[in-house]
Parts: structure tokens; sequence; C-alpha cells
């Protein structure tokens, strides 16, 4: 991710093609360096794909567990750009050590005394609101001032904004002051060892969110955590809470307990068990004594030990890589956990989804179901629907020349029809305001259910918040009118159709379009059910006439296909209203894209197998490790940090004659590989 045309490309490119290799003692032979980087461009390219699908990832449904998957998203896109893809791709970056911890622990102070400088403020009045300083030699500045790690912060020089950087993007700065959350001030610094790097952080536990975010993600960039706490705060929550963290993916990290008063050593040894107790046992635990600062500067005496620490570990160019490489091998299968997680609840999701739609869908289903039941029982034939149609048929005359025989009933339609035109829209209207009134009903309870189902549900309630759902649309009662004209119209067209071509039923169709049209309704309506005492007897003996007349006119089989086809399309417009109002309903939904949460989970998690894969190749082809003692040789190896040379008076350090000083002793055999993950002396 450098700069396109930096300088510094030249560098990370040869990085990232093993170039560097040759300079250790006992580099692999050749085909195991080609070996090596293709391996390291696979665990790449899958890495690249896995970010691609989780950043495409949406847990937007409020469920038991998704707060923390949400999380564990973030955390793996963000420490995917932030650090994971920038170290793979230039693994002779430098260390990159980020100096942390809870408030007023004394970050900056520590490392204004480690570097004998003046470098960053330490905040007097909390919360701190600025920008954190990454301090490096001034020879390793191109792998900082580009956009390699980090890319989200923009880089401003201790003169101003570095030209070409952006807030947020790595191009141009923005007119005015940047933001110091999200900006990163580079400071060059002799006294730093070349291939090592200290950030000041925020505070992890501040009061402003904007900074426990920022120091989060630098911690999350880090190759190497130098936790800072206090004797008065070391068991705090919420600097542990990120501890477990870096137990979890196994980074490297080193505790310094600060501010320690004379004779407390028993806090040292409680953080101790502390750190034991979960899974840092093998963290290396630095004390510094509470005492008066000179020249804004802890007395060398107090950071001997983190220096020579921290000096030896910048003077070995293979302990630097055996840190970074384990945080990154770590970090690797974290992310693997944590994309596995994220799948899981992206399955989580689409069962919600479903869920949730079943029951809009079981709903308006429902209510479906009963506007068939009473458009086919007989229902629509009480009432005023049953009036206006036996003032339509009148007296018993046309039912008794239907009885007497088919060869009559032609005439009498025609005679009929043609004396009763005015009765036909009185009866339409009925059918019309009867069916509306079911269709109405049906839809309100369906919303009652749709509703009710979704606020006993966790993901559905919220999605309701300031929703109107629990009654029918506005609109609904016009959209059924329209729909039940549409029907009526949809009749008298089967009718007329029909009617086109039977020659001998032409002349009763030219004068009885619409009487028959109403005929087909009451048969589509027609059925004894649900009708008591004298309604039987009515309603059956007009729906039974009704048929007589469409038989006497089209024959039996057109009657039954007519039924057929003139319910059918009365319960596709029913159905098409059903299906608008249930959209409100979906539509919630489908604007979360929860729907493809299946399809999200499946690629997640096979993108996430193909990482651990890949991680299982580019692993089997690393070297045997070097000797984990042997310090790198080069011009910049004797180089300390202020009070690593400090040696103890000759009552404490027998070895040491009165007024000594000189390097600090090397580190003690095993200690490169009990900061690793080994034993702990």
């Amino acid at each position: 991710m450098t700069a396109s045309g930096d300088p510094g490309d030249d560098a990370v490119r040869a990085d990232a093609s093993g170039g560097d290799a040759e300079a250790r003692d006992g580099a692999a032979p050749d085909g195991s360096i080609a070996a090596g980087a293709a391996a390291t461009a696979g665990l790449v390219e899958s890495l690249e794909i896995l970010r691609g699908r989780l950043a495409a990832a949406r847990l937007p449904l409020d469920l038991p567990g998704s707060a923390a998957a949400r999380e564990d998203l973030d955390l793996a896109v963000h420490q995917l750009d932030d650090y994971l893809l920038p170290r793979l791709r230039s693994h002779a970056a430098p260390l990159l050590v980020v100096v942390g911890g809870s408030t007023g622990a004394g970050k900056s102070t520590l490392v204004n005394s480690l570097l004998g400088e003046h470098v960053s403020a330490p905040g007097v009045l909390r919360p701190t609101t600025r920008a954190p300083v990454l301090v490096h030699h001034p020879l390793d500045e191109r792998w900082f001032s580009t956009d390699r790690v980090l890319p989200g912060l923009a880089r401003v020089s201790e003169h101003g904004p570095r030209p070409g950087a952006d807030v947020t993007t790595g191009g141009t700065a923005p007119a005015g002051q940047p933001d110091p959350t999200r900006t990163l001030r580079l400071v060059a610094s002799d006294a730093l060892p070349q291939g090592l790097a200290l950030v000041d952080a925020p505070d992890v536990d501040s009061v402003e969110t904007a900074n426990r975010e920022l120091a989060a993600q630098l911690l999350a960039a880090a190759d190497l955590w130098l936790f800072v706490t206090t004797a008065a705060r070391y068991a705090d929550a919420v600097p542990w809470d990120l501890l477990h963290r870096a137990a979890e993916r196994r980074a490297q990290v080193a505790i310094v307990l600060d501010r320690v008063d004379p004779g407390a050593e028993a806090v040292a040894d409680d953080l101790r068990r502390m750190m034991d107790e979960n899974g840092l046992d093998a963290a290396p635990l630095f004390a510094v004594g509470e005492s008066e600062l000179v020249d804004g500067f802890l007395p060398e005496p107090s950071v001997a030990e983190v220096a020579s620490w921290l000096s030896a570990l910048g003077a070995d160019g293979d302990a630097r890589d055996r840190v970074a490489t384990a945080t990154r091998d770590g970090v690797v299968d974290d992310l693997v956990r944590r994309a596995v997680l994220v799948a899981g609840a992206a399955d989580a999701q689409a069962t919600s989804d479903a869920r949730l739609r079943a029951v809009v869908g079981r709903a308006y289903d429902e209510a479906a179901a009963t506007v068939d039941a009473a458009t086919s029982d007989g229902a629509l034939l009480r009432g005023e629907v049953l009036a206006r149609w036996q003032d339509f048929v009148g007296t018993s005359e046309l039912f008794r020349s239907v009885e007497q025989g088919v060869g009559r009933v032609r005439d009498a339609v025609a005679a009929f029809f043609r004396g009763r035109p005015a009765q036909a829209p009185q009866v339409e209207q009925a059918i019309a305001h009867g069916l509306e009134a079911v269709v109405l009903d049906a839809t309100d309870a369906a919303a009652e259910r749709a509703y009710g189902g979704w606020r006993a549900d966790p993901a559905g309630t919220a999605l309701l918040d300031g929703l109107d759902l629990s009654r029918s649309s506005a609109g609904v009662r016009a959209r059924v009118a329209e729909e039940i004209r549409g029907w009526q119209s949809d009749v008298l067209d089967l009718v007329r159709e029909q009617g086109a071509g039977k020659r001998g039923a032409a002349r009763a169709l030219s004068f009885g379009i619409n009487g028959l049209g109403l005929s087909l309704m009451v048969v589509v309506f027609a059925s004894t059910g649900g009708l008591t005492g004298a309604e039987v007897g009515i309603a059956g003996g007009t729906a039974i006439l009704a048929q007589k007349l469409l038989e006497a006119v089209f024959g039996d089989d057109a009657v039954r296909r007519l039924t057929r086809t003139a319910r059918e399309r009365l319960a596709e417009r029913v159905r098409a209203v059903l299906d608008d109002e249930a959209r409100r309903y979906t539509a919630q939904l489908d604007a979360l894209g929860t729907a493809d949460a299946d399809e999200t989970a499946r690629s997640v998690r096979e993108a996430a197998r193909a990482v651990e894969a890949a991680a299982r190749v580019e692993r089997s082809t690393r070297g045997a490790a070097p000797d984990a003692g042997r310090a790198a040789v080069g011009r910049h190896a004797a180089r300390l940090l202020r009070g690593a040379g400090w040696r103890a008076a000759p009552e404490d350090d027998p070895v040491a004659a009165p007024g000594e000083e000189g390097p600090a002793p090397a580190p003690r055999p095993g200690f490169w590989r009990r900061l690793l993950g080994g034993e702990r002396a």
C-alpha cells in the first residue's frame, strides 16, 4: 500500500520479494527463498479475498451476540488494513512498538525518558486529545511517511502536515487543522535504534470515545505492545479487556508497572500473578519506581531495565523478526477465528431474516385463506347482496321457466335482462361493498398478526421503531376498491369472450352481458356453508338459479371453467393487495440486505478456510530459526536508549566498580524464547 512514486517503494518491493534474506547468516537456498516468497504471496492473496468479503458483510439485525460480532468484524477489517497486510507485504519494516495504557500511567514521560528527548507532551488535563506520536530513526522515515501502515491516519511532521497526506486517505490534506484522532505525528530521533519505532498512543480508558478507539486501533497495528499501568490502577477492567484480546491473538506484550512506591514490591508480585492467570505468563514485567522528574525525565536508573530490554531488541535483527512473525502468526490465527464467528453471526442473521419473513408470510397467507373462505362459503350472499339479488331476479317466474326446460330459458333470459337492466348496478355495487369489507378485515387482521409476531422477536422489535405497521396502510381501501372493480370487469370480459364463440347464445348475450356477469359472480360465491335457517333456501335457490341461467346459455363445462377462472382472477387481485401490504414489512429486511446473509456466511467461511490453508503452507516454508541469542551486527547495533548503560552502585551490584557505567548486559539465555511464548524465568 505504498504510495506510487515514493522513494520507499523500491525498498518495500525488494523486501516483499525476500531481497533481504541473503543478508542474514545461514540464508536459505534460492529455491527455498522462492518457495517462501510464493507462499507469502499466496497468503496475502487469500487475506485480500477475506478482507473484501468481510468488508462487504453486514450484520444489521439486533440479535443476541450481534454487537460483539460487529465488533469482531470491524476489528478484523481494521487489523487487515492497519497491520497484517502491510506487515506481510514488507516484513523487513521496522518493528512497531506501541506504548499504550491507562489514563495518567506516564506513557509519554516514559517515551521521553527512554529517548532523552521531549518528543511527546505529557497530558496535564484529562482527557488529553492530541495526535499520537510515532518516533523512528531518521533512516526509517520512508516506512512510516507513506500509507503502508495505518493508512487511515494522516501523517503530520513536527513542522506541519506532510505534503500529499490526507486525514483519511493519504491524499492532499484539507485546509484547517487535522483531526488529532485521525492524525499520526512523525518524529525522527537518532536516539532510537534503526529498525525499531515507538508509538505513544492515547489512553485506552479515556472518557473520549475517539481516544479509546484510536488507542485500540494503534495497539491492533503493533508488532509489540509495551503496556504501561500503575500500582494504583493495574487491576482496572478496561486495560485487562485489551490484554485479554492480546492473549487471544498471541500478540507479543511487555508490561511496565509505573510509579511503584518503595516497599510496594507486593504489587508487582500480584500483577505477575494476574498475568500468569490470564495467558500472559510469557510477557516480561518491568517495574519503574516512583521518583522525581529531572528536566521532565525519569532518572536513568528508573528506566534502565526497560531501556536495556528495548536496546537489546533493537540491536538484534533476528529477535525483531521473531517478535514480528510471532505477532503476525497470532493475528492470522485470530483473524480466522474472528471470520468464523462473523460467518456464524451471518448465519444467525439469515435465520432471523427467514423467521421474520415467515411471520409476515403466515399472517398474509391466513388473510388470503380468510378471503377465499368468505368468497366461497356463501357468506357474501347474505345481507345487502342477497337483497339486491332478489330485487334483481324478482318473482319466481324466471326460476319456473328454467325448471320447465332449457329450450325456453334463452327467450326468458333475453326478456328478463332486457326488462331489468337498471337493477344490475345495484347488485354489482352490493357485491363490491361486501367483498371490500371482507378484504379490508383480512388485511387489518394480517397487519395485527405480523406486528405482534415482530414485536415478540428481538430482531423484529428494533425494526418496528418509528414505524406504524400495526394496521393496514392508509391507501389500502382505495386499492381494494380498485381491484374489486377490476375483477368485476374481468368477469364481464370472461362472459363476453365466452359468448363470442357461441352462435346460439349471441342473441341472449346482446341483451344480457351485465346480468350474466352478475350471475357468474353469484355462482363464484355460491355455497350453503355458513348460512342458516331461511337463508339456506333463499340463497341456495338464487345460486342455483344463477347457475342454471349460465348453463342454459354456455353449457355445463363452460360454466365450470368460467367459475374457476373468475375465482382465480379474484384470488390474484386479492393476493396482489396482500403482497403489497406484506411488503411494508419485508421491505425493512430488504433495505438491510439480510436476505443475502446466508451467502455472506458461506463466502466468509470459505475465505477463512483458504487463509488457514495458506498460512499452513507459508509457515511450512520457513527455514530453521537462527540462534535466538545472536545479535545482528550493524552500524546501529551499539545504539542504546537512555538508561540502558546505567549500572548499579557497588553495594547493589558487586560486579560494577564505583561510578562505573557501561553497556547493559546482554539478555540472559532463553530471554527471547520467554518473550515469544516459552518458559519464564
